[in-house]
């Protein structure tokens, strides 16, 4: 059924090297396959990303979505008629985390499955943990083209990473209309395979014109980007696309305009949050980015959701956050419609349902991957709003 990107045989020694190097006990491929719940009352969805650390904000985000949609299912008496319980996970965005997570939640034997994680490195590494112990796993973020590849209880709803860069790219050249385009990226998995994909697209853009001056990576979390903003200034960059978060995007964006009031910046949707406006300010103004789910939208169901996370949480959702609540919501529909909490049935009905949810109209492919349309959202007066 599933096209692999990886063959079966390397996500096995995968998953042996990473279960012997962290002395764990075991894992083979029925050793942690659930079946029904049994005489539980309660069906347990595990949500595991950072809730601590720089990052924090997607995994209490994803954790929030997840409490929500479960607390709408229990309103109308559960699911299976059991209570869905949402429990936690800190991998403080590390492989390191995430691999003691993944054998925990395998050995437990309790989940129905897994919304998360959220750094693609840090999905790859528990994936194959999943794949193995047959546990599904539903990322919310993953861009990485690999991830799902990893086996057939891998999926993700999210674009790959090559689709989402079309559209930042797209920004770029059609709607700003800038030809000098320069990068700046973390020096992650994701910030070297988005930068490399970003390149790519620049030079297959058919404009002979249009090119990429210079390239910076940098490490996330630093306080000074000045060096790698006077190289990308120096080589005439009139447009600076960001592969990397807000945490990356506002100081790029404060620091960049005291160099350069007029560089046009463009980012990704994992930096469509209330965060990016409040760190950046001003500074902001202008930020263009792609998008699945817009905040703003007029669609009914939506501006009910944004009320109501609002309300509930203080904020309105970002893009992967909501992500995170279709997910939810496509694993309990599947359990509902399934019969049962068996993985394997679960499993084959996911690749079976049509999901209208908040983000649109979903149905995972046969490599568990989804495709979306995106909308072009920019700042304006200190709020999102589309692109005229």
């Amino acid at each position: 059924m599933r096209m692999r990107i990886l063959s079966v045989a390397l996500a096995g020694a995968l998953v042996t090297a990473i279960l012997s190097g962290c002395g764990a006990s075991g894992g083979g491929s029925n050793a942690g396959a659930r079946g029904d719940s049994g005489s539980s009352d309660t069906i347990q969805i595990a949500v595991a990303g950072p809730m601590t650390g720089d990052n924090s904000e997607y995994g209490i985000g994803f954790t929030n979505a997840a409490n929500m949609m479960a607390k709408e299912w229990n309103d109308k008496g559960g699911v299976l008629g059991k209570k869905v319980e949402i429990v936690p996970y800190d991998d403080k965005n590390t492989s390191e985390e995430a691999t003691t997570i993944a054998q925990k939640i395998v050995s437990d034997k309790k989940a129905a499955g897994v919304i998360g994680h959220f750094a693609s490195g840090v999905c790859m590494t528990a994936a194959p943990i999943y794949q193995e112990n047959k546990i599904i796993e539903i990322s919310p973020s993953s861009s990485h083209p690999d991830y799902s590849g990893i086996g057939d209880y891998i999926f993700r709803n999210n674009t790959i990473i090559s689709k989402e860069g079309e559209a930042s790219v797209d920004i770029s050249i059609n709607d700003l209309g800038k030809k000098k385009i320069g990068i700046i990226s973390i020096m992650t998995d994701w910030g070297t395979n988005t930068s490399q994909i970003i390149k790519q697209l620049v030079e297959a853009s058919g404009d002979p014109d249009v090119r990429v001056v210079a390239h910076e990576e940098v490490m996330e979390g630093s306080d000074d980007y000045t060096p790698a903003i006077t190289k990308l200034n120096e080589a005439g960059a009139d447009v600076v696309i960001c592969c990397g978060m807000y945490n990356l995007v506002a100081p790029v964006a404060k620091q960049y305009k005291q160099i350069n009031p007029d560089i046009a910046i463009v980012g990704f949707s994992n930096a469509y949050s209330q965060q990016l406006i409040e760190l950046g300010g001003e500074a902001v103004e202008g930020v263009c980015f792609p998008v699945i789910f817009f905040s703003e939208s007029d669609d009914p169901a939506v501006k009910a959701y944004v009320e109501s996370y609002t309300k509930d949480f203080g904020a309105a959702p970002s893009a992967l956050t909501s992500q995170a609540y279709d997910s939810a919501g496509m694993l309990l529909t599947a359990i509902e419609e399934a019969g049962t909490t068996d993985s394997e049935t679960v499993k084959n009905k996911l690749y079976e349902i049509e999901y209208k949810g908040v983000t649109g109209d979903t149905k995972f492919d046969s490599n568990g991957d989804v495709d979306k349309e995106f909308v072009k959202v920019t700042i304006r007066d200190g709020k999102f709003v589309r692109m005229n």
